[in-house]
């Protein structure tokens, strides 16, 4: 807990107002994150673009179910990228950018202070969720450290890249009613996925070419970690198959916004989606 001590002491103002439910007083960190964020969301079309896409998560979390995939109904999907940043961060960004691809990066706290300047970096390809402050398990922590780990999350988050954080994704699909009422709270959506690439369990890169190709369909949401090495390698095949079957990866916000799940599909959780591979543990 050294990392999360570090993080707090760091947005001691904010976070304590923030876990209390009480309105913040001026202070800051939350002056720091504020008015970055302002200029971020609402400048020209893209702030535009963003509003309307922060209102269609907001309104998919508003119904307190987890997200495993989109909808089926256009070609799209979602690349998305957990416990970054890290040494691959680079890499995964150029390569993304090269071929015009956006994706999303659950971001870790320890590694955001690890790598300073990486998740920044990601902003131009990326939209951002909340990967807890050091990727604990949290159904087994006390109440106030969980609130921690996800609030505190949130808000680091949203100080260092200037956006909003409204997606979270548990670590190794830790969920209890507990995590889910304060992922509610803090007015985000609880994003898992249904095609695993198996390389947080130590695929190699033509094995995780093969569980991701092998899963793309519209609306597929992809779980990979930016940290491996084996998954940065299998990115060009991945967008190859992408290329050859005519599918766009966008992020999650874009996806929810053009193609969301019904709420019918959203109530199946993983079974109401086209494919849903057998779920590792390093989400």
């Amino acid at each position: 807990m050294a990392a999360a001590v570090g993080v707090a002491l760091l947005l001691a103002g904010s976070l304590g107002h923030r876990a209390s439910g009480h309105p913040p007083t001026p202070s800051a960190a939350a002056s720091a994150r504020t008015a970055p964020r302002a200029a971020a969301d609402t400048g020209g079309a893209r702030g535009s673009q963003t509003r309307t896409q922060n209102a269609a998560v907001a309104r998919l979390a508003s119904y307190g179910l987890p997200l495993f995939c989109g909808g089926r109904s256009k070609r799209l999907v979602a690349l998305t990228f957990d416990d970054g940043p890290g040494p691959y961060t680079r890499l995964a960004v150029a390569k993304l950018r090269r071929h015009d691809l956006r994706a999303t990066f659950f971001l870790v706290g320890k590694q955001i202070r690890a790598y300073p300047g990486l998740a920044q970096l990601e902003r131009s390809v990326a939209a951002f969720g909340d990967h807890t402050l050091t990727h604990p398990f949290l159904p087994s922590l006390p109440n106030a450290q969980m609130v921690e780990q996800i609030a505190g999350e949130q808000t680091l988050i949203e100080h260092v890249t200037a956006r909003r954080v409204l997606l979270f994704r548990p670590p190794y699909e830790g969920r209890s009613p507990a995590v889910d009422r304060e992922v509610r709270r803090l007015g985000m959506l609880d994003v898992l996925w249904n095609v695993d690439s198996a390389d947080s369990l130590g695929a190699n890169y033509a094995a995780i070419e093969r569980n991701v190709v092998s899963g793309l369909r519209p609306g597929a949401i992809i779980l990979m970690h930016e940290n491996r090495g084996q998954t940065i390698r299998a990115l060009l095949s991945i967008f190859a198959a992408l290329a050859r079957d005519h599918l766009q990866a966008v992020t999650i916000p874009e996806l929810i916004e053009r193609d969301p799940p019904s709420l019918a599909q959203l109530r199946a959780g993983g079974l109401g989606c086209a494919t849903k591979l057998k779920p590792g543990s390093g989400g």
